[in-house]
């Protein structure tokens, strides 16, 4: 809420609730109708943050700067009472230089934090509210690296050398009343690779003379560990400054040797070898945690995108946290990083429902001229140094067709989601902004990251390639990409032969994988999307979009074993079903979609069942209760193996070389079971633990149709976090310590407290076995 004097150092707080950042408020607040659709239906408005910092001692002598990762969204900063600035994107980085601000006669440094989000249909998708991203003090010497200058940049790689080029900025910052005694400076700069080995040392002398050096020197490592996808391997680079061999600063953080390549009539190269980008569209939410996401909630999250056969990311639509991009370094994900959704015009926003019309124009645009140069500095001198990053995205659908360009080559033009646009919406108009004038922004924008970063080429997202591909949009773009348009990969690598094309957002169909596979000069496709998310939502309740394979939970959805099936490199059979009347009364467009089947063997006897098989293998043979029923071979219509029988009570089979998948007919729940995806905890105060909780019957079989509310009760060194059951139409709140599971699952969140000790976690539900995990907080 609003809070005229909380900026001044004498500010009373001791009232405030305390919270622990990265923190999302928006989640902690009551979903509600009457806010924006798109951002699904929770609170923006005005939020203050206020810390009291206790310095070292030492850091007197020292500089300090304070480091927000990400605040959304224009932010204001006072230390001790002095205005130290703005920043409008919530998505980028900045920092404040507090060293001058310091004063001995006070006990502690008091920052204050102002957040203003109060236009809250400013995206079509759920942004958060708050300091949603890592805050740090950083304390260094005077004479001090400047961090995001040190890139190691990849020039050659190959497996018996890597040739590498490192810049690094010195500063000696001079404050009032610091030793800046600049005599016998030297730095270092190590690199050591996963088994603790240095295996490259460089070193130089630092003038005493001068404010500001650069330097820029060529190494190189034989016989490299290469990052790759399939071997992420890492290397950390480590940089010293001293004085009389006595370290001043260091800093260091984890690289990898790898040479990406997108050739036009070939697609990509990850280090010399083709590579197909099997890849997925993320937001950067995590249902009930908003987005202030743990880095142990990704990984778990990535792990099962990786064992459907994922090997790669898009960034939906601005740049996320450096948990993730650390995640993706780790674990081999090749990412496209984008910064931008609109650019200086104003996109269509929904606020009552998913292409409900009148939309509202709230957003970025009213800052991207002032900011885009800050936002695209801050953007790829923070993310250059990850490994994972192949490439970078200037925009996402800046040309969707009357969003608000238009162009008289188009009397009428629709796009892909614009069932419900008044026909006076998709009429050429000379009143309304001339899409020629993205072709000189993406130019613009294009020119400004090759400012920072020439090794990886730039992207966009084109929805309207129609037009734009004719107006020279592609122009000063290195990789070409198409939201959902395989229909024109032929013709229009014939009319830009010198450029590459990738599927940067694509539907779930096997048609649209075909498309890749069929076509070697395309790259992959990135299909929307990886995990379900919050916002761009449809009618209330609803408050997400059901489009990923994964549930907000991290649940795997039919649909993800289909994926698995083409894109996986190991065997893969798996059984859904659904009732063939329900199926039949589809369209045909839904008909191929996988919505309605799920891992279920429960229906009334008799009733006619389709069945769909999603396998690798070309042939499977279908058995009931140990009944032979049929053989089945691989539609390449559809991309998978399908039946209709009808329903028998018992187990279903699908088996086929030595591979088998089954489902078998459950009873009512009656039990809870409940696993911890990691059971050992750090005492920080931080770090997570996640539970996957499943309604079971007696036999221990997971009850899919069946829905329980579910209480969680934490004892001991640890807090309740969130409850996540994935079901978008429950908008039971947040923060509740209770919650009805969704097709029989529900996931809890458990934080530790910054003490050593034992954790219990309860869960009862009415008429169900209790269950409890026990878990350890370490010091």
């Amino acid at each position: 809420g609003k809070s005229a004097d909380a900026w001044k150092r004498e500010y009373a707080d001791d009232t405030w609730k305390k919270v622990r950042v990265p923190h999302d408020w928006a989640v902690t607040m009551p979903f509600d109708k009457k806010f924006s659709s798109g951002t699904g239906y929770l609170a923006g408005g005005i939020g203050w943050y206020r810390t009291h910092l206790i310095v070292p001692d030492e850091a007197y002598e020292k500089r300090v700067v304070i480091n927000f990762e990400g605040v959304y969204k224009n932010s204001q900063v006072w230390c001790n009472g002095y205005y130290l600035g703005k920043w409008a994107n919530g998505y980028t980085g900045f920092s404040y230089d507090i060293t001058e601000l310091l004063d001995r006669r006070q006990s502690d440094v008091i920052i204050a934090v102002k957040v203003s989000h109060q236009d809250i249909a400013d995206s079509r998708w759920y942004t958060g509210s708050g300091i949603t991203r890592k805050v740090t003090m950083e304390i260094t010497d005077p004479v001090h690296l400047c961090e995001e200058s040190f890139v190691l940049t990849t020039l050659k790689a190959d497996e018996n050398v890597a040739e590498f080029m490192v810049n690094a900025e010195i500063v000696c910052s001079h404050y009032k009343g610091h030793n800046t005694d600049q005599n016998k400076l030297s730095f270092q700069c190590s690199l050591i690779n996963g088994i603790g080995e240095t295996v490259y040392y460089y070193e130089n002398t630092i003038s005493d003379q001068m404010d500001k050096q650069e330097f820029t020197w060529m190494g190189s490592v034989e016989k490299p560990c290469l990052w790759s996808d399939k071997d992420p391997a890492l290397y950390t680079v480590q940089f010293t400054i001293l004085r009389d061999n006595l370290a001043l600063d260091r800093v260091e953080y984890k690289t990898g040797f790898r040479t990406i390549r997108f050739d036009p009539d070939y697609g990509c190269f990850l280090n010399g070898d083709p590579i197909l980008l099997k890849g997925v569209c993320l937001h950067e939410d995590a249902g009930c945690l908003g987005n202030s996401v743990p880095k142990k909630a990704w990984n778990r999250r990535l792990a099962k995108l990786k064992k459907m056969g994922c090997n790669a990311v898009r960034m939906s639509h601005n740049p996320h946290s450096q948990e993730l991009y650390d995640a993706c370094d780790e674990m081999g994900f090749l990412v496209i990083d984008e910064l931008f959704d609109e650019w200086e015009g104003p996109k269509n926003k929904w606020s009552t429902g998913h292409n409900v019309y009148p939309p509202i124009h709230q957003g970025y645009f009213e800052d991207f001229h002032e900011w885009y140069q800050k936002d695209v500095r801050s953007f790829i001198r923070k993310n250059r140094k990850h490994p994972c990053i192949i490439m970078w995205s200037i925009g996402n659908e800046v040309d969707y067709p009357n969003d608000p360009y238009c162009h008289p080559l188009f009397e009428l033009a629709t796009g892909n989601n614009d069932a419900n646009k008044p026909e006076a919406e998709r009429i050429y108009s000379v009143d309304r902004p001339n899409a020629e004038r993205l072709s000189y922004l993406a130019a613009l924008l294009s020119k400004e990251v090759k400012k920072y970063d020439t090794t990886r080429p730039v992207t966009l997202a084109a929805a309207f390639p129609e037009l734009s591909s004719q107006i020279g949009f592609f122009d000063e773009i290195d990789v070409i990409g198409y939201n959902y348009k395989e229909m024109f990969y032929e013709e229009d690598h014939r009319r830009f032969p010198k450029q590459p094309l990738i599927g940067s957002e694509n539907g779930h169909e096997y048609h649209q994988w075909r498309a890749v596979l069929d076509h070697e000069y395309i790259s992959g496709q990135f299909l929307w999307t990886g995990i379900d998310y919050l916002g761009e939502a449809h009618l209330w309740p609803v408050h997400g979009s059901g489009a990923g394979h994964l549930t907000l939970a991290g649940f795997e959805k039919s649909d993800y074993y289909f994926r698995q099936s083409l894109w996986s490199d190991v065997p893969v059979i798996h059984i859904v079903t659904a009732r063939s009347e329900e199926i039949s009364s589809l369209h045909e467009h839904a008909k191929r979609h996988q919505y309605h089947f799920t891992d279920r063997w429960n229906y009334n006897t008799k009733e006619m069942i389709d069945v769909r098989v999603f396998t690798n293998h070309r042939k499977i043979s279908l058995y009931l209760n140990n009944r032979y029923l049929a053989d089945g071979e691989f539609d390449e219509e559809k991309g998978w193996i399908e039946f209709c029988i009808p329903y028998e009570a018992g187990i279903l089979e699908a088996k086929t070389d030595g591979s088998c998948a089954r489902l078998i007919t459950t009873g009512l729940a009656c039990n809870i079971t409940a696993e911890a995806y990691s059971e050992e905890l750090q005492a920080d105060g931080m770090d997570i633990a996640q539970i996957e909780v499943s309604l079971t019957d007696c036999d221990g079989n997971g009850v899919l149709d069946d829905s329980a509310v579910l209480h969680v009760t934490v004892e001991g060194q640890g807090e309740l976090l969130g409850l996540e059951n994935g079901d978008l139409s429950d908008v039971t709140e947040y923060t509740a310590s209770y919650r009805r599971t969704f097709m029989g699952r529900l996931l809890i969140y458990i934080r530790a407290k910054q003490k050593a000790g034992t954790i219990s976690v309860r869960i009862k539900g009415e008429g169900l076995r209790p269950a409890e995990v026990i878990l350890q907080a370490k010091a």
